[in-house]
């Protein structure tokens, strides 16, 4: 028992871990929907809960609490990463965001003109062409450890702020598009939840209790608002201090706090909720319906295609040059292995045909796996043969 104790230990400080455990989360929920306990699976995700005080009341199957409310906490921790990036990190530098930031641009833009050549002429499935336009690093970051201590640290740095970039374009695309119809009053009530909030920052509270309160009455109100409801998490983030007046930093001790939650835990669950696809009887004419093929494609032919061809262009005019330790074969291989878009995709997938009515959960489900399994597989052995070529000509 001491020995399992210690290797789980080990296993859980691994920066590879969180991504690890998502694979593994991702294949036991296609194993699980694919076996005897189907319906059981289906049964768990459809079960009711209601929160209720008088006339009040929230009322989602358990699938909805975790993409709406586990994953507010998700774009919490990223609004806080970003906030500290942007103030003390990677992205305060100019000179270290250019190429990320123009390989974002790219990585976001292809793909969804990829999606939209397969799917222009029907109106409903045309409301997915942000899903092959998100990177999930936790993934990617996984099959990078698979390759171990020989993957250079800038080829880490720049698949993170690349990653970043990826994140703040989906949040943007998120308010912006994928909204349902508002509701004013809950609207207003989110945006005066911003009044405490900013002076709380402005005194430099550092009691984190206070902020998450007013957080939580601004989750519930854009809840209730047509706004998405996780988009409160990246907006409380930037009240936040980065330095209270006691000295300590509200933000690093909730990064901190949170990281493992969201790593281990979250994550994990989403996946497992969201990542369950039945392939009894699947064919060719799935594979090829326009939506998968157009998610496929685009996360695994748009991703590297526009990453890699702006991020080249940029370096060749001079606009800005490679980090230290990469060189075109292995900004190739990261330009594969952000197809790999699963937790992200798979929540805008989420937002993305919720509201028609019609249920694509399978055609979008489908064709994120096949896209970011494929980019998954290329960007592994791409890099693996870069790195063994290194190792050849330094022995």
């Amino acid at each position: 028992m001491e020995k399992i104790d210690q290797f789980l230990q080990r296993f859980f400080k691994q920066e590879s871990a969180a991504g690890l455990l998502l694979m593994f989360t991702a294949v036991l929920a296609l194993v699980v929907a694919n076996s005897p306990l189907k319906g059981l699976y289906n049964s768990l995700l459809d079960i009711p809960i209601a929160v209720q005080l008088s006339d009040f009341v929230i009322n989602k199957p358990l699938l909805l609490w975790v993409n709406d409310g586990l994953m507010a906490v998700f774009f919490f921790l990223i609004g806080l990463e970003l906030k500290r990036e942007i103030l003390e990190g990677e992205l305060k530098s100019p000179d270290k965001i250019a190429l990320p930031a123009i390989g974002a641009v790219g990585g976001m833009l292809v793909p969804a003109l990829i999606y939209v050549y397969f799917n222009y002429d029907d109106p409903i499935a045309l409301q997915g062409w942000a899903i092959p336009a998100a990177t999930d690093i936790a993934f990617a970051l996984g099959i990078l450890s698979l390759l171990g201590d020989r993957v250079p640290v800038s080829v880490k740095i720049f698949l993170t702020s690349l990653a970043i970039f990826d994140d703040v374009g989906a949040i943007i695309i998120i308010a912006l598009f994928y909204t349902s119809q508002l509701s004013i009053t809950g609207l207003v009530v989110a945006l005066l939840c911003l009044i405490p909030l900013a002076i709380l920052n402005r005194r430099g509270v550092g009691r984190k209790s206070s902020y998450l309160f007013f957080g939580l009455i601004m989750w519930v109100a854009l809840l209730k608002s047509g706004v998405h409801a996780t988009l409160a998490g990246v907006v409380l983030a930037g009240f936040i201090p980065t330095t209270a007046r006691d000295g300590h930093s509200p933000l690093k001790t909730l990064e901190h706090d949170l990281h493992h939650a969201v790593a281990f835990v979250i994550l994990p669950v989403f996946a497992f909720c969201n990542a369950g696809v039945s392939v009894s009887g699947l064919g060719l004419e799935q594979v090829l319906h326009p939506i998968p093929l157009g998610i496929a494609a685009g996360l695994f032919v748009g991703k590297q295609l526009g990453i890699f061809s702006l991020c080249w262009l940029a370096v060749k005019t001079g606009l800005t040059k490679l980090p230290e330790g990469m060189n075109m074969v292995t900004l190739y291989a990261v330009s594969a292995l952000c197809g790999v878009g699963f937790t992200m995709s798979l929540f805008i997938g989420s937002l993305a045909f919720e509201e028609t009515g019609v249920n694509l959960l399978f055609d979008e489900r489908l064709g994120i796996i096949i896209g970011s399994v494929l980019s998954g597989l290329v960007a592994f052995f791409v890099l693996k043969y870069d790195l063994n070529k290194r190792e050849m000509k330094s022995s």
